[in-house]
């Protein structure tokens, strides 16, 4: 008997090590990918990346707001998982995340702001999807309109469109 609860007792203790392997993959992309994570992640899907096509993006939690921004002439809505729940998604550990946007335009956006300000890394502006000329497919965004401080060119620059990349450094 004591053999049948030793046994019973490894393959329950493998079988969640096996549920909790499965919780933390992140699939390989089925599309074509439009966001590049790397640096200190521990979760990655190709080589030493994390590569997310659109449908992966959508499926984490989205949420959107709308905001004055000095790129538009009238405020806009924009939709898209918040920039922490897309570093949760690889389990980034770091202190700052380099973004980089299609044409090499380079900005580094502290971690500390996706835990104070609601960032998002919006793919729909407007409820529609955004052409690369216009600003898209993606674009980190800050809630402009939540705070006098977001209102300044430290946010703005860091508000980078035509993102393609993020370094976790």
């Amino acid at each position: 008997m004591t053999i049948h609860r030793r046994t019973l007792s490894k393959f329950l203790f493998l079988g969640a090590l096996g549920i909790a392997a499965q919780a933390q993959a992140l699939d390989a992309p089925k599309e074509r990918v439009v966001l590049a994570v790397s640096g200190k992640i521990g979760i990655k899907n190709a080589g030493e990346t994390a590569r997310f096509d659109m449908k992966m993006l959508e499926a984490l939690p989205q949420h959107s707001f709308t905001t004055k921004t000095p790129w538009y002439e009238r405020p806009v809505k924009f939709t898209g998982p918040l920039l922490a729940d897309v570093l949760a998604a690889v389990k980034a550990n770091g202190s700052v995340v380099k973004a980089v946007a299609i044409n090499d335009y380079a900005i580094s956006i502290p971690m500390a702001d996706t835990k104070q300000h609601k960032v998002i890394v919006a793919r729909l502006l407007d409820d529609k999807p955004m052409a690369v000329r216009e600003k898209g497919p993606l674009f980190v965004v800050y809630p402009f309109d939540d705070s006098a401080t977001l209102r300044s060119s430290v946010y703005y620059e860091r508000s980078i469109w035509q993102l393609k990349a993020l370094d976790i450094q």
